[in-house]
């Protein structure tokens, strides 16, 4: 996976973080990004891809935690709670990237960002997710291990 786009990822964590604890307008959040090169090195479609995606699928990104977090989404640390929106926001609409590259994007991003071990969580979080979301993927990479 390109580092432009790890990068991408970086800063849209802080992005969502941003707008998650201030109730900022992401346009302004976008702005300041851009305006001060927080976004040097990352794939700048990308970031505002999931800046603005993950809010407008916000309800099906929430809804597909829910059945694998061990608390309602808002009680999540703001910080996890933007890593697992990411990663399941890719998961979704991201068929092009591996779902285990969506994993390990996701885990680095709480060794980076979160608490001491929260990468655990976000790993078999977002394992559940991909289960489901990519399951036909899944499969098909089991299939071609057996053969």
């Amino acid at each position: 996976m390109s580092s432009a786009k790890t990068n991408a990822r970086k800063c849209a964590v802080q992005a969502l973080y941003q707008w998650q604890m201030t109730g900022e307008t992401l346009a302004k959040i976008e702005m300041v990004f851009l305006e001060e090169e927080r976004l040097k090195g990352a794939q700048k479609s990308y970031f505002s891809e999931i800046i603005y995606g993950v809010p407008k699928q916000l309800n099906e990104i929430d809804e597909a935690l829910s059945e694998f977090v061990d608390r309602p989404v808002e009680k999540i640390d703001p910080v996890e709670r933007a890593v697992l929106r990411i990663g399941v926001y890719e998961l979704i609409n991201r068929l092009d990237t591996p779902y285990k590259v969506i994993i390990n994007e996701g885990v680095n991003l709480a060794k980076c960002f979160g608490a001491d071990g929260s990468h655990k969580y976000i790993n078999g979080i977002l394992d559940k997710v991909s289960k489901k979301k990519r399951a036909v993927e899944i499969k098909a990479k089991q299939a071609n291990k057996k053969a």
